[in-house]
C-alpha cells in the first residue's frame, strides 16, 4: 500500500425520469451486444444531468459500432457504491462501473486489468499519479476518469476589508482568520469535518504537516505524532477561539461550507475547480493558493496537494471482453473525455486530453489545479479495506477538534478500527 489521497467529486441527489438509454438507478440485462454501464449522477438539476452527456456519447458509439449498444444506469453518488456492490453480490455485475473505489473488486478477482481491455496507447496515456493510484501490485485495475486537486480559496473582498494577507503558514492562516472574525465574517475559516467528506479535509491538513493516512512503508498511520499535532493545533488555534464559524466542524458538511462560501459568509475554504467556476459566475473575487504549511515545516517546504479522482472499472463477464474494449477505447478518446470534464469543471485523467482540454484553454486558472494534480497524493485506494476505513474516518474525525476532545485518543480509536478491518 502506498501513500496517496483520493476523493470523490460532489455528492448530488438523483432526479427525474432519465430516459430510454439512460435508466433510473437499478439494473437490467439485454445480453448479447449490449454493454451495461452504471455511473453516478454528476449534475444537480435536470439541466446539468449527466444524461445529456451519456445520450450523446452512446449514440456516437452505436453509430461507430452499429452492432453494439450501451445501456447507462445513473445513480446518486450516495448510492452508486452500494448499488454496484449489490449487483456483484447477486452475480449480476455491470460490464463497466464508474464509482469511488475499485480495489475490493480487484481483490475478489472480478475485474479485468487495463491491459486486457485497453489498447496500449490508451492505457499508457493516464496521468502518472492517477495510474499509480489505480494500480494494485503494479497492475492497473482502476481506470481514472475525471480528476481534480484541492487548493485553498479565499474571498478577496473580505480579505481586503479585514486587511488580511493570503496565508503561507498555519500562523498566517490563524492571523487572517482573526482579522476576518473581527470584521464580522461568519466563517473565517470553514472547516467541513462533517460526515459528507471529512476524510478529504482531514487529509489536506495532515499533508500540510508532513503527515497522512499511511507512512512510508504503506501502513496506516492515522494516529501518528504528526497527525496528532495537526488536530491539536486546529483545536487550540481555530476551533476553541471560534474561528471556524457557528456550526461545529463535526457537523459541517462540505456542500454546506461551499454554499456558505458562495453566499459570501466564508473567508477561507478548501475547494476544487467547480467551486471556483461557480464563485466567478456570481462575480466573486476569489484567490487560490496551496494549503498553508505548518510552522514546523516552514513556508520553504511544499507538501503535496490532495488529489481527487473517480474510477472506471471493467467487470469480467462471459463474452464481454471485446465489447468492453471497444467502449473503453471510445470513452477515453480526447474529445469525449474532455467534454465530460469541461461540463463539470473537472480535469481529464489522461495526458493528451489534459493538453487538449478546452476547459484549460478557456480558463487559465485551471492550470494551477493541473499543476497541483501532477504531484498530488491520493488516498490508499489500492487497499481493499480503504472503503471501510474512510467511512470510519468520515464519521469520527471531526470529534478530534472539539474543544474538550483529546485528539490523540480520537485518532487512536480510528486507527484501531482500521487495524480491525485490514
Amino acid at each position: 500500500m502506498r501513500r496517496r489521497l483520493f476523493g470523490m467529486t460532489a455528492s448530488v441527489a438523483a432526479f427525474g425520469i432519465l430516459g430510454s438509454l439512460v435508466t433510473a438507478c437499478g439494473s437490467s440485462d439485454d445480453g448479447g451486444t449490449t454493454l451495461r454501464l452504471v455511473a453516478p449522477e454528476y449534475g444537480d438539476s435536470p439541466a446539468t444531468s449527466s444524461k445529456a452527456y451519456w445520450d450523446k456519447l452512446t449514440a456516437a458509439f452505436t453509430a461507430a459500432h452499429p452492432d453494439k449498444k450501451v445501456e447507462v444506469t445513473l445513480c446518486p453518488w450516495a448510492d452508486v457504491d452500494r448499488v454496484v456492490t449489490r449487483m456483484v453480490e447477486e452475480d449480476d455485475a455491470p460490464d463497466v462501473a464508474l464509482m469511488g473505489a475499485y480495489s475490493d473488486f480487484a481483490a475478489q478477482g472480478r475485474l479485468y486489468s487495463a491491459g486486457e481491455v485497453m489498447s496500449i496507447k490508451t492505457e499508457s496515456n493516464f496521468l502518472p499519479p492517477l495510474a499509480e493510484a489505480g494500480s494494485v501490485d503494479n497492475t492497473l485495475y482502476g481506470l481514472p476518469f475525471v480528476a481534480s486537486s484541492r487548493l485553498l480559496f479565499y474571498n478577496q473582498e473580505l480579505f481586503d476589508e479585514a486587511g488580511a494577507e493570503p496565508p503561507k503558514t498555519w500562523s498566517d492562516l490563524k492571523a487572517a482568520a482573526k482579522a476576518l472574525k473581527k470584521e464580522g465574517v461568519l466563517y473565517p475559516y470553514a472547516l467541513p469535518l462533517g460526515p459528507e467528506e471529512a476524510h478529504a479535509e482531514a487529509l489536506i491538513w495532515e499533508l500540510s504537516n508532513g503527515g497522512g493516512y499511511t507512512d512510508s512503508t504503506g501502513s496506516y498511520s492515522i494516529a501518528s505524532q504528526a497527525n496528532t499535532q495537526t488536530f491539536r493545533w486546529i483545536r487550540d488555534n481555530l476551533v476553541t477561539p471560534a474561528l471556524t464559524g457557528p456550526v461545529p466542524p463535526a457537523e459541517l458538511n462540505r456542500q454546506d461550507a461551499f454554499d456558505a462560501f458562495l453566499r459570501g459568509d466564508v473567508g477561507m475554504v478548501n475547494g476544487y475547480p467547480s467551486l471556483l467556476h461557480k464563485a466567478r459566475e456570481k462575480g466573486m473575487k476569489v484567490g487560490t493558493l496551496r494549503m498553508p504549511v505548518s510552522d514546523t515545516l516552514g513556508d520553504a517546504t511544499t507538501p503535496p496537494t490532495a488529489g481527487v479522482a473517480d474510477w472506471m472499472m471493467a467487470f469480467k463477464r462471459d463474452g464481454n471482453r471485446e465489447l468492453v474494449t471497444s467502449f473503453l477505447d471510445f470513452v477515453y478518446e480526447d474529445k469525449n473525455l474532455s467534454e465530460f470534464a469541461a461540463r463539470y469543471h473537472l480535469l481529464p485523467s489522461t495526458v493528451s486530453a489534459t493538453q487538449a482540454s478546452r476547459y484549460a484553454a478557456a480558463d487559465p486558472s485551471a492550470e494551477q489545479f493541473l499543476t497541483a494534480l501532477r504531484t498530488a497524493e491520493l488516498y490508499p485506494v489500492d487497499e481493499p479495506s480503504w472503503l471501510q476505513v474512510s467511512n470510519t474516518i468520515k464519521r469520527n474525525i471531526g470529534k478530534a477538534v472539539a474543544p474538550s476532545a483529546d485528539p490523540k485518543l480520537v485518532l487512536e480509536q480510528i486507527a484501531q478500527q482500521a487495524r480491525d478491518v485490514s
